[in-house]
């Protein structure tokens, strides 16, 4: 999962969505590297290096460059070190990147792992003039961000030409739907002012009670991402939808198989996430 970040600019002209983002983000980093669903122990001992799925859309990324946008506290972006890729995490929370940094340490990954702490609107300028081969951006990223175009301007700045993003994201349909039913309650698109949440969760156990419950969010719709993308000079090389999720998103959703949430049998069936990837042209 990724880490929020809301920049600054139209859309937060105090900074007050990013800086309550931020604080709650801080506040996860020591309740998620302690949970069951992350299982960071269990990473360490196993190492099960990238999932199949990404694998199969990258192939084997041994000696290339990647860098891993709204990294979190970076077990994504060390599974690809693990399997010969020198990485690059960048995530805008301190604690994050330290116990990053940490991980790292601990795997004995430091030597081909960077974390770097800096908000994802600042991505390309902040690692210039390093460019890479692969942008990585994995589930739960975008809708922390006002503007999907910022984003997409820092997707092209740092890939390579003829190099690739990776994005597994929650559809837009699902940030859409109510939490207690499958029916639609909020935008599919981008808008203005963003979605407020007050719940003090997170996602994972031992999630409840933040002491900083307040973040703000925003939905992009599917149309939204390929049209920034495009108009910056990536190629669309696939584009799938999921009926499933990673995780019991909301009440009704039923486990199909390990790590694999859907609707339930009685419920039509629904895009909950989707996977692109994208060619930066030459």
């Amino acid at each position: 999962m990724a880490t929020g970040t809301a920049g600054g600019g139209a859309a937060d002209p105090t900074g007050r969505h990013r800086a309550a983002n931020l604080d709650n983000w801080d506040e996860r980093v020591a309740i998620h590297t302690a949970s069951r669903f992350y299982d960071v122990e269990g990473w360490l001992a196993d190492r099960p290096g990238p999932r199949v799925r990404e694998v199969e859309a990258l192939g084997d990324l041994s000696g290339l460059d990647l860098v891993h946008l709204q990294c979190h506290f970076g077990l994504d972006t060390l599974a690809w070190a693990g399997a010969g890729a020198s990485v690059t995490g960048l995530d805008f929370s301190p604690s994050a990147v330290e116990a990053a940094r940490g991980l790292a340490e601990r795997a004995g990954l430091a030597d081909r792992a960077t974390f770097v702490c800096a908000d994802v609107y600042d991505a390309a300028e902040v690692l210039a003039p390093i460019t890479f081969d692969v942008v990585y951006v994995s589930l739960g990223a975008l809708c922390w961000l006002p503007s999907v175009g910022r984003w997409a301007d820092q997707v092209a700045a740092l890939a390579r030409p003829g190099g690739r993003l990776y994005l597994h994201e929650s559809h837009p349909v699902a940030w859409s739907l109510a939490h207690d039913s499958p029916t639609l309650e909020y935008s599919y698109f981008e808008e203005p002012e963003p979605y407020v949440d007050d719940s003090g969760e997170t996602y994972t156990d031992g999630g409840v009670g933040l002491a900083h419950r307040l973040t703000y969010e925003w939905n992009h719709g599917i149309g939204e991402v390929v049209t920034a993308l495009v108009d910056r000079g990536m190629r669309i090389d696939r584009l799938t939808e999921h009926d499933w999720t990673v995780l019991q998103q909301f009440p009704w959703l039923v486990e199909r198989s390990p790590g694999k949430w859907g609707a339930p049998a009685d419920c039509a069936r629904l895009p909950l996430s989707y996977t692109l990837v994208a060619s930066r042209m030459p």
